[in-house]
């Protein structure tokens, strides 16, 4: 009998690999799923990236191993998009990194500054990476609630002075998953501030940048000033682009912690395909029209979704960014049973807040990742239980 390691041992099991199951089981049973969990674009990649993907690929040089750095070309681009959209300036040789994905660099990014037992400041409820990948390397999660009563926002001033002083990294998302909260600059600036004066590493997770409705525009962390010094931010394609299969991103920010999170791929990976990389650059080079037809598409959704849970007396909030809406449930049920009530009655699949972490208890998240009439008839549907 094998024994696993202590660190697999303390890892809670992946929660969108058991709503898998649970969806696939029950799809396997005949039943019409409404899925509303896992949070994937059901939007197609735009045509112009398949065709740059395509042309790149009857190339026999992109079928070699890739720099493990990024191609210069690709890392350009990075800068241009960043440059244009929040007006940061990155070098592109020292201050960008690529990634398969954004989630293999945030993961992997304790490994470079963590050792045994160091703290890492990581929000509750977060995407399960930040946790995870702490607890790889060996740190110990000091956990920041994001409770309603702050707007799903870090209280700073609650984490104590003796582990403000251990705290290694600190992670956060905005716009934020699972909660859809926002932030503004002024939390930015606060953040950097506590994370200069605490020579704690600020790891910025800006996936959903761009996905953003009622005129509201998400910012960067790296736009403050002097948040080069401290700030690591990772950024993907997968849901501006709706590239989620594709696996590429980057992180950008302070040189020494690309450096260093460089380092750490080069003994893991050996990069991302060079006609992928190819791909990314016209995706990022190219047309931009289809950002806000998707976000008027996800709008439209948002709407019908809040506006008929709100018909159910469920009293939630519309959120200005991200594709996700967070639910407070009824207080006799927890987060897990809830949502097994959702799919046995109601054949819909939405993902339990405890599986973000205990401070998602009470709560659901719910993906707009399905056509609007698709969510009219699953709030049909919670009318018959509800």
């Amino acid at each position: 009998m094998f024994k696993l390691s202590k660190k697999i041992q303390s890892l809670p099991p992946y929660l969108f690999l058991e709503i898998d199951k649970a969806k696939r089981k029950a799809r396997a049973e005949g039943r019409d799923i409404i899925d509303l969990g896992i949070g994937d674009p059901d939007q197609p990649t735009p045509k112009y990236i398949i065709e740059a993907l395509y042309q790149a690929s009857q190339d026999p040089a992109n079928h070699r191993y890739a720099l493990d750095q990024g191609m210069p070309a690709l890392r350009r681009a990075i800068a241009g998009w960043y440059k244009r959209r929040f007006n940061v300036g990155l070098d592109p040789e020292t201050e960008i990194l690529p990634l398969i994905g954004s989630k293999e660099g945030i993961a992997h990014f304790p490994l470079a500054f963590i050792n045994n037992a160091d703290y890492a400041l990581v929000p509750d409820p977060s995407y399960p990476p930040y946790k995870g990948g702490v607890i790889l390397a060996g740190g110990r999660p000091y956990l920041m609630p994001l409770v309603a009563q702050n707007e799903f926002l870090p209280d700073l001033k609650k984490i104590p002075v003796g582990i403000r002083k251990k705290a290694k990294l600190m992670f956060i998302n905005y716009p934020n998953n699972p909660t859809s909260a926002t932030a503004q600059k002024s939390f930015y600036q606060d953040v950097i501030k506590f994370c200069a004066k605490n020579k704690t590493i600020l790891v910025s997770d800006l996936a959903y940048s761009e996905m953003a409705y009622d005129g509201y525009k998400p910012s960067s962390a790296l736009e403050i000033p002097g948040a080069k010094d401290t700030v690591i931010e990772f950024h993907s394609l997968s849901k501006t682009y709706n590239m989620t299969g594709w696996r590429i991103g980057w992180a950008c920010g302070n040189a020494q912690l690309i450096s260093a999170l460089a380092k750490v791929k080069s003994n893991i990976d050996s990069g991302i395909f060079s006609a992928l990389q190819l791909a990314g650059i016209a995706a990022l080079e190219g047309p931009q029209g289809h950002v806000s037809s998707m976000c008027n598409l996800y709008q439209g959704r948002r709407n019908a979704l809040i506006k008929g849970l709100n018909s159910l007396g469920w009293e939630v909030r519309p959120p200005q960014a991200t594709f996700y809406v967070w639910i407070r449930i009824p207080e006799k049920y927890d987060s897990i049973k809830f949502a097994a009530v959702l799919l046995e009655k109601a054949d819909i699949v939405a993902t339990p807040g405890l599986g973000f972490g205990k401070y998602g208890q009470g709560y659901i998240r719910m993906a707009l990742t399905v056509p609007e009439e698709r969510i009219k008839e699953a709030v049909a549907r919670l009318k018959k239980i509800f």
